[in-house]
């Protein structure tokens, strides 16, 4: 843990006194009232049991605030006078200032530290929930498991796109801290296990060194075009899709890295959906198909596409493609529900079985969700499933493809889940509750992880 005063020089710019003077007269020899009022710099909140000290030539005054965040004193001297506040959840402040009038009233802003004290760390049962991340003043929007098990997580005071926070949390404080520069929309973990903080118009990557962060800004063109693509490696081998949400199509590549050659091993695609996509051309206007026909020319894409990209997408019976590929062990699973089969390749790409997959039908049965989630340490695959507000964790044979069992978990109306070291993590808060949105986790049952 740093100790407060390092960050002290560099954050003593945004502290703010703000001296207010009232002339009651003028006397040299005249007592100064000093009333100090402290307060979050965030918040504006009076903040209580400061300790205030106040030395001017040789006289020390010590003294803490009331609940309104206030500490008053008096001196007889003139000149300059030194104060320092401090706080174990604020980071220390410091200021000189000259005593000018009779009366003085000092508004001094104190910074939170960046460490957070939780409670005492105590094993829990399986199936029992633990809170990982709770605050009074930060909700939790979005997060990621690193692979040291540290988190970063995306926060927000009051609303997300008026200002937020990325923390690097070890699951007992707060290691590092800073505000996103622009308008964040979500986190995302690429291939490497580096975090990505999407906005609306940049991407910033979040490189963990030790107890800090480095911030690199990429493009948004840039980082969907050869980052989040690759989904997996295999030292000199990459593995990414050429995946496009806009198009009812789209394959599994192979990238080697000694040769640089490139092999499509798997290819998804929704025949009626397709069917849909190419008919809309039929029922648009002649000048929109004027304009698809002039794209075709310049780019040789069909019309068809270009209007289905344009529009067919826009209407509520399109679907993008849901096809989750994981590696696992030795092999490439691809898991395609418009063939209702389950694949398994081996590192080269070639085809080693195909089995029918069941565990997605019957929907409004089972509250399929169409997600399934893979534990990045043990490598086993997770279904999800809600019904009623309920949330199930199915538990995917690799073998078969089928559920082998199903895990409830404890709250209803659950926010993004994500598996690490046979636990699960999750956002939640308390329908209609005031509190912010904590995180929270519990572990999975011996049984259902072997």
């Amino acid at each position: 843990m740093r100790h407060p005063q390092i960050y002290l020089n560099y954050f003593f710019k945004i502290f703010i006194v703000t001296v207010t003077f009232y002339f009651t007269g003028f006397s040299a020899f005249a007592q100064t009232n000093l009333t100090f009022k402290v307060i979050d710099n965030k918040t504006s909140l009076p903040i209580t049991s400061v300790t205030v000290t106040a030395s001017q030539n040789r006289i020390v005054s010590v003294g803490k605030t009331d609940e309104n965040g206030k500490y008053e004193f008096v001196t007889d001297a003139q000149g300059k006078i030194k104060i320092v506040c401090s706080h174990p959840d604020y980071e220390t402040f410091q200021r000189s200032f000259d005593i000018e009038d009779d009366t003085m009233i000092l508004e001094v802003r104190m910074r939170s530290s960046n460490v957070q004290e939780l409670k005492e760390i105590t094993v829990k049962a399986p199936g029992a929930v633990d809170t990982v991340f709770s605050s009074t003043r930060l909700h939790v929007e979005d997060f990621e498991v690193l692979k040291n098990g540290n988190l970063v997580l995306l926060t927000y005071s009051k609303r997300l796109n008026k200002g937020s926070e990325i923390l690097l949390f070890d699951g007992e404080k707060i290691l590092n801290t800073f505000p996103v520069p622009g308008r964040a929309t979500h986190l995302e973990n690429d291939f490497r296990g580096n975090v990505h903080v999407i906005c609306t118009d940049k991407v910033f990557t979040v490189i963990p060194v030790g107890n800090s962060l480095k911030i690199a800004q990429l493009g948004k063109d840039y980082y969907y075009r050869y980052v989040a693509p690759i989904l997996d490696t295999n030292g000199f081998q990459l593995y990414y899709s050429d995946f496009d949400r806009n198009y009812p199509e789209f394959s599994f590549w192979k990238y080697d890295q000694q040769d640089s050659t490139y092999d499509k091993f798997r290819t998804i695609r929704d025949d009626l959906m397709m069917e849909l996509y190419r008919a809309e051309y039929k029922w648009v206007d002649s000048r929109t198909k004027l304009w698809a026909r002039k794209m075709e020319q310049e780019s040789g894409i069909d019309a068809e596409i270009w209007v289905g990209a344009n529009y067919f997408t826009q209407s509520i019976y399109y679907k993008a493609l849901y096809a989750p590929f994981f590696k696992a062990s030795e092999e490439l699973v691809v898991f395609d529900y418009y063939t209702e089969k389950m694949y398994r390749h081996n590192l080269a790409g070639e085809l080693k079985s195909e089995v029918d997959i069941t565990h997605h039908l019957n929907k409004k049965q089972t509250g399929w969700k169409s997600e399934l989630l893979q534990d990045d340490v043990t490598g086993f695959v997770y279904g999800g499933y809600e019904k009623g507000g309920v949330s199930y964790l199915g538990k995917i044979d690799l073998t078969t493809g089928e559920v082998t069992q199903k895990y409830q978990l404890n709250f209803k109306y659950l926010e993004k889940m994500v598996i690490h070291d046979n636990s699960v993590y999750y956002v939640y808060r308390p329908f209609e509750s005031p509190q912010k949105k904590f995180l929270y986790k519990e572990r999975l049952p011996k049984d259902f992880t072997d």
